[in-house]
């Protein structure tokens, strides 16, 4: 494992590098990736060099890579965005842009992974996200992660030529703190 920050089953998370910006650069700028993020403008070497440098200077967002254990492969990132140490809340953003990684339970574990680092060493309350309805691949890893459907904002995205539905998703501590107990138990049985 290169410079494990948080470590799972069969993915650990990593501060992103600059030698991270090759994949960046390719994922974003392949449709079937970029079509579930909400971005539209076409990426650069430039730009996510400038993105990579930014990403530290402050508290307010941890943006991880999710690396493959076996094969120290990246194969994609995870965040925790716009962090609120007063209100105790943040939002979640994660993309698995290596697609042979797609349906593998990779995200799920990385969802899971961040949701215990926010709640257990940031010490937040309520971690929200937000979800595009046709992108049921990833509603489904969310919901196994334990969120829940809070909320739709009604035709607030334009794709493929039409208005889409986003959905509003969210986690309490307390229902993680439930989630948590209730998979140790499976585990234990």
């Amino acid at each position: 494992m290169q410079n494990p920050f948080l470590i799972g089953e069969k993915v650990y998370l990593r501060p992103i590098e600059e030698n991270d910006i090759d994949n960046y650069v390719s994922w974003l700028n392949d449709w079937d990736v970029r079509e579930n993020l909400s971005m539209v403008l076409p990426f650069n070497k430039t730009r996510e060099n400038e993105w990579i440098q930014g990403l530290y200077k402050d508290d307010k967002n941890i943006v991880l890579g999710i690396v493959l254990k076996g094969s120290d492969r990246l194969i994609g990132n995870i965040g925790l965005h716009g962090i609120s140490m007063i209100h105790r809340h943040a939002t979640l953003g994660i993309f698995i842009g290596d697609k042979t990684c797609w349906s593998k339970g990779f995200g799920t574990e990385a969802v899971k992974l961040v949701l215990k680092y926010g709640f257990e060493q940031l010490n937040l309350h309520r971690i929200t996200l937000t979800v595009f309805d046709f992108n049921a691949r990833a509603r489904k890893a969310y919901e196994k992660a334990g969120f829940i459907l809070e909320g739709t904002y009604r035709e607030h995205l334009f794709r493929n030529g039409k208005y889409c539905d986003v959905y509003f998703m969210g986690i309490l501590r307390s229902e993680w703190n439930k989630n948590s107990v209730s998979s140790e138990n499976k585990g234990n049985k």
